[in-house]
């Protein structure tokens, strides 16, 4: 078994909580598979306390089951006889039952299918919360990964148990660094697992056990026995109702239309219409939206910010009815195609910013030019311009790609040209390193990225 990794920082402020020794009511969230069960778990393994898994079964249902957990925790016969109907008849008995003076926690997995199956649920809890529980030292923490639901009827100001909650966590995903800790291979196969799930504890677990990203792609994802060849229907279909309409939209983004006007047209919507449908992405980050670095960002567009996501649409979607026959060979020079639009994202999220510490860091395009990044250092009137390219480099490609960016930076509109230019690439692997930098070029491959990363 894999042991826990990162959360640090997560699992500090949940020990904090709990050291304050009143009562707490915690609000872990964030998308499905991201570790909050093991987070939890982690956190509550040397507390006293109830620890109750949701299922997305009837209200009734629900009740019996935790009911059931409450009463073999205090061992009360009676409680396990009882047959509770509403929310508020169980608060009503538990007020009876529950200590005011010792410290225990109620911890409820999954609470937004309780939400889901009653969303009356958050006006009764207010009431329990507000008549009892805050008189007590309970550690209350609930967890949900339906986004739009805890948003909505728990986090938003709309909801009866705004105002009430202690702390909330909004639980990401794991960087390069801790990723990398998943599995054993070397560097560059890291990497492009990475590439394909991002910092999805789950997903990175699928990888470990495999001697090649390669193997690792054919098998997973485009298998129709793969793990990842369902799953985003599974994950869309938690939030959505609309559910073909969003897949067209990721799919539409997926395949380089980004404009609002583009993805409208390739939906079949109105542009007006497509709005809506882009800011629920947007909050559950699906999507994200980018401005050129130096220019209004009326001028944004739309990208697949979830890197499975991506990576899914890239590989999976448009190949179905060839893996459904089995038919469908691994295609190197497409999954490097994606590759390498993924390696200049995460030259951009991840590596740059970590040498550029006090830059900001971004994309520059206009018209048919365009830059893959950009860092931009205020104070100091510096600018810097990187091309990425998932490839080896000699000596003699690297020049021709830096002649190349630095005609494209003239037209950079930044301080009237006042500043200092500085020009770069990113690649997998570049010849004569120490001849480029000797040229005051900035020339970065994977083995900088594992020094700069402090990845063993």
């Amino acid at each position: 078994m894999i042991r826990f990794i990162d959360r640090e920082y997560e699992l500090s402020l949940l020990n904090e909580e709990w050291e304050k020794n009143e009562a707490q009511f915690v609000i872990v969230y964030g998308r499905r598979r991201i570790g909050k069960t093991t987070l939890i778990s982690e956190f509550i393994k040397d507390k006293p306390g109830i620890f109750y898994i949701a299922d997305d079964v009837n209200k009734k249902v629900q009740i019996n089951d935790f009911k059931e957990k409450i009463a073999s925790f205090f061992d009360d016969d009676l409680l396990k006889n009882i047959v509770f109907e509403e929310w508020k008849d169980l608060f009503e008995y538990l007020k009876k039952i529950l200590p005011k003076n010792k410290r225990l926690h109620i911890t409820i997995d999954e609470f937004s299918y309780f939400i889901k199956n009653d969303p009356a649920l958050a006006s009764v809890l207010q009431k329990f919360w507000d008549t009892f529980l805050k008189k007590t030292r309970i550690f209350l923490l609930v967890s949900g990964s339906i986004f739009g639901l805890m948003s909505e009827k728990i986090l938003s100001a709309s909801s009866p148990l705004y105002g009430r909650r202690t702390r909330d966590i909004l639980l990401k995903q794991l960087t390069l660094k801790d990723a990398c800790e998943f599995t054993k291979t070397d560097f560059e196969e890291k990497l492009k697992i990475y590439m394909g799930v991002g910092g999805v504890p789950e997903y990175l677990l699928k990888a470990k056990d495999f001697s090649s990203s390669k193997e690792f792609f054919k098998k997973e994802f485009v298998s129709k026995d793969g793990y990842f060849y369902r799953e985003p229907y599974y994950l869309l279909s938690q939030e959505f109702k609309e559910i073909k309409t969003y897949f067209t939209i990721l799919n539409a983004i997926a395949y380089g239309n980004t404009k609002p006007s583009e993805i409208a047209n390739f939906v079949g919507v109105k542009t007006r219409e497509i709005y809506p449908y882009l800011e629920n992405l947007l909050r559950l980050d699906f999507i994200e939206k980018l401005t050129p670095i130096t220019r209004s960002k009326k001028t944004g567009v739309y990208l697949i910010k979830d890197v499975f996501f991506d990576c899914w649409f890239n590989l999976v979607f448009n190949n179905r009815e060839d893996i459904e026959r089995g038919q469908l060979k691994f295609n190197e020079k497409e999954i490097n195609t994606y590759f390498d639009k993924q390696f200049e994202t995460i030259s951009r999220n991840d590596f740059i910013p970590k040498i550029f510490t006090k830059s900001k860091v971004g994309k520059w395009w206009h018209r048919d030019k365009e830059i893959d990044i950009v860092a931009i250092n205020e104070k100091e009137k510096q600018i810097v311009f990187f091309e990425c390219k998932w490839k080896t480099l000699g000596y003699q490609k690297c020049l021709k790609i830096l002649e190349e960016l630095q005609e494209k930076a003239e037209y950079v509109e930044w301080l009237d040209g006042k500043c200092k230019k500085q020009y770069g690439v990113i690649a997998k692997k570049i010849d004569d390193k120490s001849v480029l930098r000797k040229k005051g070029y900035l020339v970065y491959d994977l083995d900088d990225w594992k020094s700069t990363l402090q990845i063993p």
